[in-house]
């Protein structure tokens, strides 16, 4: 079930944008930017309808609404548009702190995992799964798909270590809150990216890779996951040296490991171990605030439902057991109902078949869940398969909407008029990155005292987990299709480029965090932004034709 999540989500990014490097992008021959040169808004509308560039990447087709529904009334169609794309962002936003952060919280609790080993493990699961399988199937299914996959996963990695790390360093510092990251996981996963990105370098230089080659790269992974269970375990038995000489209290406080230092406020501090306050809820007055909030519960009723009854959520504020079961029992369903509305093309017959066995399986954990939960507290017994079902739900959600946000984002590029390549430089490579930023910024807001930390870890550790395994076994499965010959590289001059860029943002943030004594601040944020907005100045330029090729 969850192969198949992600294998779907993967082919929707693929097909979607397929950033050739934040600059320019693989758009297919059939494209939707003849609209403009239609006349009439009858001829517009019907070349919608007709040309295949303009079937929608997504489940809503924008373009048919806006100039088919809306052709007498575009304002009122843009207008459409744009409230759907703030409904678009409040879903990925909110999926991202409700449930998608809880769940890594309470799986890293459940595991007793650091916030060094979640940031470098759940995240980037969470967030860098389906560039690994995008990667994949460009590489092994496209003619040019190696420059598809090598320049999205470059590209991804610069905008999550760039404007990702920047954003949150900006909003820490404007929260007034001083957080201290840990220096030796820091640069432990810089350096990692930084020797990965020159291995990367020579592989591009030399210009072909043969399959022991690939596994090497590969492998280097491995070593990097031994290195930081290695520094857990070992920060593990240097903190409980110190608790067996400490006192009750101090033993009570110190329950989780600090590998990131502390995470500090300006007027008191945050403790690990510390359990949030909860305040009472106050009643609403019978005056206007209360229609309004009455008005906002009824308009979120359909974004909370569908996303309540399919994402299993198991914590004592949200136990339900009717949702529960619902949740357990139609997941598989939602998973291939997604899968065939998009991609099965198997026939009626075949169709009802997989909707027969899914739904049986469904029916199958439902039954399971009602008769073997309690209806008064949630389960106690494999809570953590329990989480991780709620994590892969949730991710799944997150990648959904941000897709289909992407679609829409496309769209109103083309009704705008906006060419491809400004399109993929700007709309779909924001896009395509929205789900690693609010997962991100959620984990740290939304996250406890650690979010931050998990959230800093995966911002580095994300990149490294989809150069190494995204482009890495995308290497080895092309290179062993092609052994005992090596497999060529796909030119393109833009690569070193982006390597570049990506190295300079990493040296920066490895220079700057130290002599700030690790803290996050504007110097942090404000310098990986500028570097952002120098290579994305270039890239535009160059798509402009103000700069050379």
């Amino acid at each position: 079930m969850v192969m198949s999540s992600f294998f779907k989500l993967t082919l929707i990014l693929i097909i979607t944008s397929t950033p050739t490097s934040y600059g320019e992008t693989a758009i297919t021959t059939a494209t939707c930017t003849a609209i403009h040169q239609q006349n009439s808004p009858i001829s517009k509308c019907n070349y919608v309808k007709t040309n295949t560039g303009c079937v929608p990447k997504g489940y809503i087709n924008y373009l048919q609404i806006f100039y088919c529904n809306f052709s007498q009334f575009p304002q009122l169609g843009f207008i459409f548009l744009l409230l759907w794309l703030v409904v678009l962002f409040y879903i990925l936003s909110n999926t991202a702190s409700e449930y998608f952060c809880p769940a890594v919280e309470h799986l890293s609790k459940t595991l007793n995992l650091s916030p060094a080993i979640a940031g470098t493990t759940l995240l980037p699961l969470g967030n860098g799964s389906t560039d690994v399988f995008s990667s994949i199937i460009a590489f092994t299914t496209s003619t040019d798909g190696g420059d598809i996959g090598l320049n999205s996963i470059l590209g991804g990695a610069i905008f999550v270590s760039t404007v990702v790390v920047g954003v949150l360093s900006l909003l820490i510092t404007y929260r007034r809150r001083i957080v201290i990251v840990d220096k030796p996981n820091f640069i432990r996963d810089v350096v990692f990216l930084l020797f990965t990105l020159s291995n990367l370098f020579i592989i591009i230089i030399i210009g072909k890779i043969t399959f022991w080659s690939s596994l090497f790269f590969v492998s280097t992974y491995i070593i990097y996951i031994l290195l930081v269970s290695y520094m857990h375990f070992n920060t593990m038995k240097k903190h409980k040296t110190v608790i067996d000489v400490a006192d009750k209290d101090d033993q009570i406080q110190s329950t989780r490991v600090p590998l990131f230092g502390s995470v500090v406020d300006e007027e008191n501090v945050i403790h690990p171990a510390e359990k949030p306050v909860h305040f009472e809820e106050q009643v609403v007055p019978d005056d206007p605030k209360r229609w309004i909030v009455t008005f906002f519960y009824v308009i979120n009723m359909p974004i909370y439902i569908p996303r309540r009854l399919t994402i299993p959520v198991i914590t004592k504020e949200k136990w339900s057991k009717p949702f529960l079961v619902i949740s357990v029992a139609l997941a598989p369903l939602m998973v291939a109902l997604i899968w065939n509305t998009q991609y099965g093309k198997l026939g009626l017959k075949s169709s009802m078949v997989i909707y027969f066995v899914v739904g049986s399986i469904g029916i199958a954990l439902g039954t399971c869940t009602f008769a073997f939960t309690s209806s008064t507290a949630p389960p106690q017994k494999c809570i953590v398969l329990w989480y991780a079902l709620g994590f892969l739900m949730s991710v799944t959600w997150t990648y959904i909407t941000a897709d289909e946000l992407v679609s829409l984002l496309e769209s109103l590029g083309s009704i705008i008029g906006m060419s491809p390549s400004i399109i993929g430089l700007t709309i779909l490579a924001w896009g395509n990155s929205i789900g690693d930023l609010t997962s991100n910024v959620a984990m740290a807001v939304y996250g406890g005292a650690h979010g931050t930390q998990i959230a800093m870890s995966g911002c580095y550790a994300g990149p490294l987990f989809n150069v190494l395994i995204g482009l890495g076994f995308s290497f080895v499965f092309v290179s062993w299709s092609n052994y005992p010959a090596s497999y060529v590289i796909p030119e393109d001059p833009n690569l070193c480029e982006t390597i570049g860029f990506l190295s300079v943002g990493l040296l920066w943030a490895l220079v700057i965090l130290p002599k700030r004594d690790m803290r996050l601040d504007y110097t942090l944020g404000g310098g990986l932004l500028v570097i952002y907005f120098c290579f994305l100045f270039i890239k535009l330029a160059r798509a402009l034709g103000l700069l050379g090729a």
